[in-house]
């Protein structure tokens, strides 16, 4: 009996540490999906270029890789996820120059 209330309970709290990781991930990946949104709606709009749109399009890659590549163990250290966070907010900070600069798409 004893052996079955430990199994439950390890299985309880690989659970808990699968949910906590998917829920950091997902914050991520929506990130990620406005981020590129921004990107599409700039485009359209004509306040990015087709060179500033290419440029964070690989940017865009680039964050993608760097996520895959961190969530390849299943799992993210606080020090993984602080990089992210910059990173996204760099690239967050570039979407917003290149789309309140002086350039425009020529239609």
């Amino acid at each position: 009996m004893r052996r079955v209330s430990i199994t439950i309970v390890a299985a309880l709290a690989v659970m808990a540490f699968a949910s906590v990781a998917s829920a950091c991930t997902d914050g991520f990946r929506a990130r990620e999906i406005r981020q590129h949104r921004r990107i599409v709606q700039g485009v359209r709009s004509g306040e990015l270029t087709r060179g500033e749109a290419l440029r964070l399009r690989g940017g865009e890659v680039r964050l993608h890789h760097m996520l895959r590549r961190d969530l390849a163990d299943r799992r993210l250290t606080w020090r993984e996820r602080a990089h992210l966070d910059r990173a996204f907010d760099r690239q967050s900070r570039r979407i917003y120059r290149f789309k309140h600069n002086a350039r425009e798409r020529v239609a």
